[in-house]
């Protein structure tokens, strides 16, 4: 079997099925329907494995609606912090549901959306992110609507809302405490729609999650107020199932060992960067590295690594988590190439489904 040149990022089948089994499961058990969250992870090659255990796709532009539409199929939700008029009748022809922003774009376009179920997006004013650039509860916060007068103003023209409000919570009592918020503080405009999306961000597909709670949690919340509930697992969905596969270009000891691979965090694992945090690297062993990106910004560093041999040049290092919010995110900083994709099947083989060669970072410029 002939593998891919690094950098590729590589996602494992057998893992993806252990999150969609549970994604399938808590579907069963709590009647919540669940959308993959195209804005994370949108690798349409693993699609078809997908679809049998999710229910569709929600997005946050037009172009991942069109993809979810067009590569996913069954229920299609479209988002989008504010349509533009040259969007809205296309962003119609492929959703099934439209979900706005605010009451001014509804007021616009409620119109045009007429032949499908519209919602809104309803702000409770708090999430569980514990980062400002990510929260979007954060104040003066543009996403979405809070004031409980505004919502009644929306309430004859939608049918449902959006509530986007975790993010990597993976605390259940958490979650239970601030579903029960919203339902004190909303229940009278929530008894009114036919459904309720309760966003993503809920970390459910984690070892030792409680499912069972969360379920029967889902379950209360339908019954109670008479509406559909759906999920959008993103990280949910993918956690745990991908690696960035790089090699060694280069050690340099500068008072540390340092690892040059040939990949980088800024074009291929951007959320590194912009939230400060590092890599899942290995970490067993007493042979410390750090591993640093091959691009010329300083702060290229994927993090602090142990091995239990010394590395050489051309090894190989598996950088694990590595599906969330990076293919969706690469980019061609420094020209450096862009990882391939690699699918390992269930019975071990592997298959690139995706490379980049130069033709495509001279044909993303002009």
């Amino acid at each position: 079997m002939t593998l891919p040149q690094t950098p590729f990022y590589l996602i494992d089948k057998a893992a993806l099925r252990a999150n969609m089994e549970k994604v399938a499961w808590l579907r069963e058990a709590s009647g919540a329907k669940a959308l993959l969250a195209l804005k994370c992870f949108a690798t349409w090659s693993v699609f078809d494995f997908m679809r049998e255990f999710m229910d569709g796709t929600t997005s946050s532009s037009l172009y991942e609606l069109r993809l979810g539409h067009e590569e996913f199929g069954k229920e299609t939700h479209a988002y989008s912090v504010a349509w533009a008029d040259h969007e809205i009748d296309e962003a119609v022809g492929y959703a099934d549901k439209i979900i706005f922003n605010s009451l001014g774009q509804l007021d616009r376009f409620a119109g045009k959306a007429s032949g499908i179920a519209a919602g809104l997006r309803l702000n409770p004013r708090f999430s569980t992110s514990g980062f400002d650039l990510a929260d979007p509860a954060r104040p003066f916060s543009r996403l979405g609507e809070w004031d409980v007068a505004r919502l009644e103003q929306a309430l004859d023209r939608i049918s449902g809302v959006m509530i986007h409000y975790n993010c990597e919570n993976g605390d259940f009592a958490l979650f239970d405490r601030q579903l029960t918020r919203i339902e004190t503080e909303f229940g009278d405009i929530l008894k009114r729609l036919d459904w309720v999306s309760l966003g993503g961000g809920i970390h459910f597909t984690g070892e030792g999650y409680p499912l069972q709670k969360l379920a029967d949690r889902l379950k209360q919340f339908q019954d109670r107020f008479g509406v559909q509930a759906f999920l959008e697992p993103g990280e949910a969905s993918i956690t745990k199932t991908t690696t960035l596969e790089v090699s060694v270009l280069d050690i340099i000891d500068n008072g540390k060992q340092v690892a040059i691979v040939d990949s980088s965090t800024e074009a291929h694992m951007l959320d590194l960067l912009i939230y400060r945090e590092s890599a899942k690297l290995p970490r067993r062993g007493e042979h410390e590295y750090q591993i640093a990106g091959k691009t010329c910004l300083a702060g290229d560093i994927f993090g602090e690594a142990r091995f239990e041999q010394p590395l050489q040049i051309g090894d190989r290092v598996s950088i694990d988590d590595a599906a969330g919010y990076t293919m969706v995110k690469k980019n061609w900083f420094n020209g450096v190439a862009m990882p391939s994709i690699a699918i390992r099947e269930e019975d071990g083989s592997i298959r690139t489904v995706r490379s980049f060669p130069y033709e495509e970072y001279k044909g993303s410029l002009s």
